[in-house]
């Protein structure tokens, strides 16, 4: 009985845990916005790594048995902590991040405007060879969408009854 006791306090603070790491990774997404596909590249390496720890516990504490007091204990963690911590943290963490990057910029940008190195020179050729590169990129995508369009059209004509 000591040990399921032992085993559900660790599935408690496991989905304490869970819940931390996501709400770092909302706080990274507030402070630096990116795209969906590098979102969803976090959130499929979040859930990998959380999947492997849930199996470690598993393994460890229960010799690979499932137990649902412990996916329960997990879930009750995870509300526990969404309610009462979660919603401080992501707001007040991100908030003075955001505000620390500001200061650390403007900081920045006093310290290199002597050396002229405070603007973005649009005439460069670094800043040419990028624009380059993004319409050489959008290019590609656009023929690989039109290229993918026509063969799910032709699989589609084949398989129809």
């Amino acid at each position: 009985m000591v040990d399921e006791n032992v085993f559900l306090l660790h599935s408690l603070l496991m989905g304490i845990f869970i819940t931390f790491v996501y709400d770092l990774l909302r706080i990274f997404r507030r402070v630096a916005p990116h795209g969906h596909f590098l979102v969803s590249l976090e959130d499929l390496a979040f859930w990998v790594y959380c999947g492997g720890e849930v199996f470690l516990l598993m393994y460890r504490e229960s010799n690979g048995t499932l137990r649902w007091f412990a996916v329960l204990g997990a879930l009750a963690g995870m509300f526990f902590y969404k309610k009462t911590v979660s919603p401080l943290l992501v707001r007040y963490a991100s908030l003075l991040l955001t505000k620390l990057l500001a200061l650390l910029k403007k900081v920045l940008g006093w310290l290199w405007k002597p050396f002229g190195l405070a603007g973005r020179k649009t005439g460069s050729a670094v800043h040419k060879a990028g624009g380059r590169f993004r319409r050489r990129m959008g290019k590609l995508r656009r023929a690989v969408k039109l290229r993918l369009t026509f063969f799910l059209k032709a699989f589609k004509m084949n398989f129809k009854t």
